[in-house]
């Protein structure tokens, strides 16, 4: 194997999960809304 081969298959290793590089501000505001809101309707449906 040579090192242009090794280069071509280490860069194909990703298989496109989350990134570091995102906004992770906005996910934590999101995903708590989420959870106020599944909170909110089980509260209202009187299954808690």
């Amino acid at each position: 194997m040579t090192s242009t081969t090794h280069s071509r298959l280490l860069t194909r290793v990703r298989t496109g999960g989350p990134r570091d590089d995102g906004p992770k501000v906005l996910e934590h505001v999101l995903g708590w809304t989420l959870v106020v809101l599944l909170a909110v309707l089980v509260t209202r449906a009187g299954l808690m």
